[in-house]
């Protein structure tokens, strides 16, 4: 499990040691210019890459990216088709670059909904990046926080049912060592592009003491400056994970 004494140490100065970001706002940018949605995903991939970039730049070391919802499958046949092209597009094209700048990647959701050639694809970047500790780059695929916990929740159950726990021990601790993101720390600041103020079943147990920042901005026009200002926005925050102010 995460260490909250040294999560607060790095990640409560000048940049945050972890930022997570629910990328909104591709469809609405493209309806504003007559263009279909497909093409908004399109620059929302290249605002993917101009902000791990920037990320890296700054010295975050943990960056997370809500990508595709498990509520997304809802969506049209063909916008899911499209979305799904352009993700084995992105990593194929990417990948190598990534890893010759240091990032980490990991895909985290249900991949049993996924493409066998998407897996694949998920698969080889994930173990060509491996070794990368400059960045650790975690995208949210097929996601859902609340099907995170049951998993979470289940697999405990499992665990007491077989005699390997007991149900007394469990605590906040060993709860979260059953998450996706059991060896990363918690996020420090979440950004919601395109105005909307919801967590979207995203993180629901890792943002607890998260502050949030919400922007205008939609995703395909995110890039240095709006996470700058973001960032900026979170040095303003005392952060005090239920501590009385000094």
């Amino acid at each position: 499990m995460k260490d909250m004494s040294l999560k607060a140490v790095e990640g409560s100065g000048l940049v945050p040691l972890h930022v997570a970001i629910i990328m909104d706002g591709n469809g609405r940018w493209a309806q504003a210019r007559g263009l279909p949605r497909t093409a908004g995903h399109k620059r929302g991939a290249e605002a993917v890459k101009r902000t791990i970039i920037a990320a890296s730049d700054i010295g975050v070391r943990y960056l997370t990216l809500f990508g595709f919802s498990a509520e997304n499958w809802q969506r049209s046949e063909s916008e899911i088709k499209d979305l799904m092209a352009l993700l084995r597009f992105y990593l194929f094209n990417n990948v190598k670059e990534l890893a010759q700048e240091g990032v980490r990647l990991r895909i985290i959701g249900d991949r049993s909904r996924l493409p066998p050639d998407t897996v694949k694809i998920i698969i080889d970047a994930e173990e060509l990046t491996a070794a990368n500790e400059k960045l650790f780059l975690t995208i949210a695929l097929s996601y859902g926080s609340r099907q995170e916990l049951v998993d979470a929740a289940r697999n405990l159950a499992h665990q007491v049912q077989k005699g390997a726990l007991s149900p007394d021990e469990i605590n906040e601790d060993i709860f979260g060592d059953q998450l996706y993101t059991r060896d990363i720390p918690d996020p420090d600041l979440l950004i919601r592009t395109s105005g909307e103020q919801r967590i979207s079943n995203f993180l629901l147990w890792q943002l607890a003491y998260t502050e949030l920042v919400f922007t205008e901005t939609r995703w395909p026009d995110f890039g240095a400056a709006e996470l700058d200002d973001a960032v900026d926005e979170y040095r303003q925050r005392e952060r005090r994970y239920g501590m009385i102010s000094g």
